[in-house]
C-alpha cells in the first residue's frame, strides 16, 4: 500500500510542477501565484506546500530531480570503471532521460533559462549545486577521499553536461545523445 501512496504521490507532485511550468512560461514567474498554481494542478493549497515550501522550490524541482538521477547512477555504474568514466555514464543516462522526456523537459528548462534572464538569484539548472555531493558519491564508490583533482572533474564533467543542454533546449548539435558523448569527452 505504502508503495501505491508513494507512487500517486510522485504523480501528483510532478503534475503540479508541470502545471506551474506551463503557467510560467505563459505569464512568467512573478506573474503566477501560489494559487495560481494550485487551480491549474488542481490541489489544494496545503498540498502544495506539502510538495515545495515556496514558489521557487517548485521552480528549482526538475534541477532536483535531475541531480537525483545522476546521484543514483553514480550510485550504480558498473564496477571497474574510472571516476570520469562513471561520470560520463551518469551523464549519458541523464542525457537520454531528458531525450526521451524531450518536450515537456525542454519546456522546463526554457522556463529555467527565462526566469534566469529576469531574476538575479532564481533557481536555475542546479547541478552545479550540487557538485560538492555528486564528489563525495563518485569516490563513495571506492572509499577515497575527495582531492582537488575529483571535484574539478566533477566540475568540467557537470559543465559540459550544461553546454550540452543548452545546446539541446536549442535544437543544435545534431543526434543529441551523440553530440552529449562529444562533449562530454571534451570535458
Amino acid at each position: 500500500m505504502e508503495g501505491l501512496r508513494e507512487r500517486k504521490r510522485a504523480a501528483s507532485r510532478a503534475q503540479t510542477v508541470d502545471a506551474a511550468m506551463r503557467l510560467f512560461a505563459e505569464r512568467g514567474f512573478d506573474g503566477v501565484t501560489v494559487a495560481d498554481i494550485c487551480t491549474a494542478a488542481d490541489i489544494a493549497p496545503r498540498t502544495f506546500f506539502r510538495y515545495f515550501p515556496t514558489k521557487d522550490d517548485v521552480l528549482a524541482e526538475p534541477s532536483r530531480v535531475m541531480a537525483d538521477r545522476v546521484a543514483a547512477d553514480l550510485a550504480a555504474a558498473p564496477e571497474g570503471l574510472d571516476d570520469a568514466e562513471v561520470l560520463r555514464w551518469a551523464l549519458h543516462r541523464l542525457g537520454a532521460h531528458i531525450v526521451a522526456d524531450g518536450d515537456r523537459l525542454v519546456g522546463h528548462l526554457q522556463v529555467l533559462a527565462q526566469v534566469a534572464r529576469e531574476r538575479a538569484g532564481a533557481p536555475t539548472t542546479r547541478l552545479t549545486d550540487q557538485e560538492r555531493g555528486l564528489t563525495e558519491r563518485l569516490v563513495a564508490r571506492h572509499g577515497g577521499a575527495a582531492d582537488w583533482r575529483t571535484r574539478l572533474l566533477v566540475a568540467r564533467s557537470v559543465g559540459a553536461f550544461r553546454v550540452w543542454l543548452d545546446d539541446f533546449r536549442a535544437g543544435e548539435g545534431g543526434d543529441p545523445l551523440v553530440h552529449l558523448d562529444e562533449v562530454l569527452a571534451a570535458a
